[in-house]
């Protein structure tokens, strides 16, 4: 991480303000929208008022459409966010603007219709200002290009917001919008969230529907959900989805409403599988969630690692054989003007990566399709797993940037997300949440993992830890 930071980028920036946002929740800007008390309207003239405030500070969108979304408002919403403004990550299709996936390859198109899960995002009643900034194709935790400007925390402007939904989150953070959409394919709801003090739920494998690239994959990693900052928003925003979308194959969630009497059995790893411990200051936040979590009288102990070092290596692999069918495949998958030499150092490095290990993809991809078996005998012990969300805190911006080699990019990217793609490769939810702040003042995450279809006890439990301790607002933090 660089040691010295231009004092201009030593700036806390939130766009909270007497407006008729105020600094609500989307729960409490759709209530105020349905008993009358604003109009849908003004909450989208006041977010977008918000936006051109701070965007120029954070760099979160990739592109607006404040004119559609002033029209939408004027037509009536129903859902359980009827009215609320928010963001889409720019690598799913919203009619009419194009999705460019964070790359400079190629050249995006409008798109003619929503994508599968848009529809189901957008059911919620939401209206859309724009789509955020994402890294290319989603490949880093960093939201950083190689020729433009990258995405800023707003709780402080030289660091990283995390990824790859760095712009929604930091749209989230900053207040320009209560709630936006996000996914996750490694940690990029998770991450995105401990970054910017966010509430970043993603759901089990098949909870929500499939967006049409997410189908195209041998193993199903990524999971769409949303970044919030509060739990009943997310508690709210996964019960709107499963009235529009419910999988038969899963138990259903149903509305979260408050925590739950019952006490868990809760195990706690603090190391990850990568040869890089845990750094002290995340270690001692994980140590005290675990002691809140005893204290509320839940039982915590230590439980083993539970996921083979060999993950580490078949994650690579399947990361870079992604990276490796994009290159390939990109004029098939976004037309005929894809250059792939215009990739980035990241996605240029994974796809030789996988070249390199070609051989090996039956092996890599029998390895991980067991881990969902091998996840779940973790929760026939426990309810609930805690970790850290990232291996150490927020790096500054630089840090993670691909206009390094790939081999040293590369290497700080494993260091920093030894936790997460677990989840991922084994299908199972886990929620990061705000519980602690670094010695520079940025957010800290911890990270709750359960048993496949058991959002709802990580919900409950998130519900508990924020009322008590609840967590630390930006538009405080000056």
């Amino acid at each position: 991480m660089t040691d010295s930071i231009d004092a201009r980028d030593e700036k806390l920036v939130h766009a909270f303000r007497d407006d008729a946002l105020g600094d609500l929740d989307a729960t409490g800007v759709a209530e105020r929208i349905a008993s009358r008390e604003v109009s849908i309207r003004e909450v989208t003239e006041a977010a977008i008022a918000r936006a051109e405030s701070v965007e120029s500070s954070l760099n979160a969108f990739v592109c607006t459409d404040f004119d559609r979304a002033l029209i939408k408002a004027d037509r009536p919403h129903q859902g359980m966010f009827a009215g609320v403004p928010t963001a889409v990550k720019d690598n799913v299709d919203v009619a009419g603007l194009p999705t460019q996936h964070g790359s400079v390859a190629f050249k995006g198109k409008p798109a003619r219709t929503d994508g599968d899960f848009v529809k189901q995002y957008l059911s919620t009643g939401a209206i859309p200002l724009g789509k955020s900034r994402l890294p290319e194709f989603g490949f880093s935790p960093a939201t950083e290009f190689m020729n433009a400007e990258p995405v800023h925390n707003p709780w402080n402007l030289a660091f990283s917001p995390g990824a790859s939904s760095g712009g929604s989150a930091a749209l989230v953070a900053s207040g320009v919008v209560p709630i936006a959409h996000a996914n996750d394919g490694g940690g990029s709801i998770r991450i995105p969230a401990a970054a910017c003090g966010l509430v970043g739920l993603k759901p089990t494998r098949g909870r929500t529907v499939n967006d049409a690239m997410d189908t195209t994959m041998p193993i199903r990693i990524v999971g769409q959900g949303a970044v919030t900052r509060s739990v009943r928003d997310t508690a709210r925003w996964l019960a709107a989805a499963e009235r529009y979308y419910r999988n038969p194959a899963l138990p259903p969630t149903r509305l979260v409403e408050g925590p739950s009497s019952t006490r868990l059995k809760i195990g706690v790893v603090v190391d990850s599988v990568t040869a890089t411990p845990t750094d002290d200051e995340t270690r001692k936040s994980v140590q005290a969630t675990a002691d809140l979590l005893a204290q509320l009288g839940h039982h915590v102990e230590e439980c083993p690692m539970p996921i083979k070092p060999s993950f580490e290596d078949d994650f690579a692999v399947y990361w870079g054989f992604l990276a490796f069918a994009i290159s390939n495949g990109g004029k098939r998958i976004f037309g005929p003007d894809f250059d792939r030499e215009a990739t980035d150092n990241l996605t240029q490095g994974l796809a030789k990566l996988y070249r390199k290990n070609i051989a090996k993809t039956p092996g890599v991809l029998y390895r991980l399709q067991r881990t969902h078996r091998e996840y779940a005998k973790i929760f026939q012990k426990y309810d609930v797993v805690l970790s850290p969300t990232l291996s150490h805190t927020t790096p500054e911006l630089g840090y993670l940037s691909p206009t390094q080699s790939f081999e040293e990019l590369f290497e700080k990217i494993i260091a920093f997300t030894g936790f997460t793609p677990l989840n991922n490769a084994a299908g199972g939810p886990a929620i990061s949440l705000p519980m602690h702040e670094t010695s520079r003042g940025l957010p800290l995450g911890s990270h709750f993992s359960a048993d496949h279809g058991d959002e709802r006890t990580l919900l409950e439990l998130a519900f508990e830890l924020e009322q008590a301790t609840p967590w630390r607002r930006i538009q405080d933090a000056r």
